[in-house]
């Protein structure tokens, strides 16, 4: 569980930037309108996701077909083979009454930028992690393209690096795909980067599959879209934000299952490693006692619907189910007492959840998911990022770009793979705290992991930097 060196996030280099492009599909599509479903235009995903992947010039890989080709120029030429099956990914937003969102396919395309920078992949340092040194010159926000509706609806700069290896960054409007659906995308691009005939999972939309049925009922209790006055300002100021990464490996993870009990034993790591974030983070920000505080924990519905959902669908496909308790006993009941409440939070989701959810979104005009007081956590280990490969070989990082992304920044972070410096496979996850919250964070982490008081994981080392993109 290293924290992100300070070194690392004082590196300064200069980004020089040609005019950013439209990319539209290579060949003609359809010109039509699509709906979104209505899991996909609530109001807590209208907003733009960022993700970077880092790649080293590998002359070994791919023998000499790669060797000396610029990876700006092959992953624009691949991108507009891979926006003709997924063109409405080159189309724009529109709502419609109800605030219906639809995706107008007209193939204006999506925004790309080539880059230069004069900085090696090593100056980033050895463990390469969030938060990232100038982030905004690596992702650059084109003046008058950012919005959700009438924008592009992806953009992408590829960044050259002194030593040959390059910086992949992008940013989706989150409701087009979730994680899975935008790795889905970017792996078709991927292929075809690296010359393949056909893709290896075509594309499906189908996005009626998710929505409300008619009439709408919502059938379940969805406590993640309570309607929670914030009466004591208890959403985080966006002033003075820290934003560290902790690593949390072999070791780390059977530290944290010292604590829980035995009728817990088979509970997941993402279940453990939750269920310490949620109290630890809880006791840093200090609210009352008796203020309920909640954990939201994203969860893949794919394979939950009935019938599961095809192959090739990249919308979102996610529940945002929750789990509520004071703070106070929160903070004083050993691990396992949030545990259990995690555990049961997952557990919710179900078939007619998801159902009920979608008819909630049209009942109630696609609310906000609750983030008065509290945490949301994204798992996308499994989702597929580090395994983006467009020639060069695989990214020595790949994921989200930072942590506490969202219209309320600081509510969220993600679990990420990751490798440390020593070799050693983990989970990376972004935590964006006020800056003394974040001191109280790191004190009770350091509790929990008590059998390791010299692991890195507990520096003291503190980065301020301002909440951008």
């Amino acid at each position: 569980m290293a924290q992100s060196a300070g070194s690392q996030t004082s590196l300064v280099f200069k980004v020089t930037r040609a005019a950013p492009e439209l990319i539209s599909p290579a060949a003609p599509t359809p010109n039509e309108f699509k709906e979104l479903s209505d899991i996909d235009d609530q109001e807590g995903l209208r907003f733009q996701i960022p993700v970077i992947q880092f790649y080293r010039n590998d002359e070994h890989y791919g023998g000499s077909s790669f060797r000396g080709r610029d990876p700006a120029k092959v992953i624009k030429e691949a991108l507009g083979k891979a926006l003709v099956p997924y063109y409405p990914f080159a189309g724009r937003l529109r709502e419609k009454a109800g605030r219906k969102l639809v995706v107008e396919c007209n193939g204006e395309g999506v925004l790309f930028i080539e880059a230069d920078a004069d900085v090696t992949l090593d100056e980033f340092g050895e463990a390469l992690q969030p938060p990232f040194p100038c982030l905004e010159e690596l992702l650059f926000d084109v003046p008058g393209f950012g919005g959700v509706l009438d924008s592009p609806l992806l953009l992408i700069q590829v960044t050259r690096l002194k030593c040959g290896g390059f910086i992949l960054a992008l940013r989706l409007n989150h409701t087009m795909a979730d994680a899975a659906g935008l790795v889905q995308f970017m792996n078709a691009v991927a292929e075809l980067a690296r010359g393949a005939p056909k893709l290896s999972v075509q594309p499906v939309w189908e996005r009626h599959l998710l929505c409300a049925r008619d009439p709408p009922r919502a059938t379940c209790v969805h406590r993640d879209y309570d309607e929670v006055e914030d009466t004591k300002g208890t959403i985080i100021p966006l002033d003075d934000m820290v934003h560290k990464s902790f690593f949390f490996g072999p070791k780390e993870m059977s530290a944290l299952k010292r604590f829980v009990p035995p009728h817990l034993k088979s509970c997941s790591a993402f279940e453990i490693l939750t269920a310490c974030l949620w109290r630890c983070r809880t006791i840093a920000l200090q609210p009352n006692p008796e203020e309920q505080v909640r954990i939201i924990c994203i969860v893949n519905a794919r394979s939950i619907y009935k019938p599961p959902l095809p192959a090739g669908y990249y919308g979102n496909a996610f529940a945002f189910p929750v789990a509520l308790s004071s703070a106070g006993k929160l903070s004083k009941n050993p691990l396992g007492y949030a545990l259990e409440l995690v555990r049961k939070a997952k557990a919710d989701v179900t078939d007619e959840y998801m159902r009920s959810l979608a008819d909630l979104m049209v009942l109630k005009g696609r609310p906000h998911f609750t983030v008065v007081r509290a945490y949301l956590v994204s798992d996308v280990t499994r989702a597929g990022f580090a395994e983006l490969d467009f020639g060069w070989g695989l990214p020595v990082y790949g994921g989200p770009a930072k942590g506490g992304v969202g219209a309320i920044p600081g509510v969220a972070s993600f679990y990420i793979p990751f490798k440390n410096n020593k070799g050693q496979k983990g989970t990376v996850v972004p935590v964006c705290l006020p800056g003394p919250a974040m001191e109280r964070f790191v004190k009770e982490l350091r509790g929990m992991l008590s059998e390791f008081p010299e692991h890195p994981a507990v520096a003291e080392s503190s980065v301020f930097i301002s909440s951008s993109l």
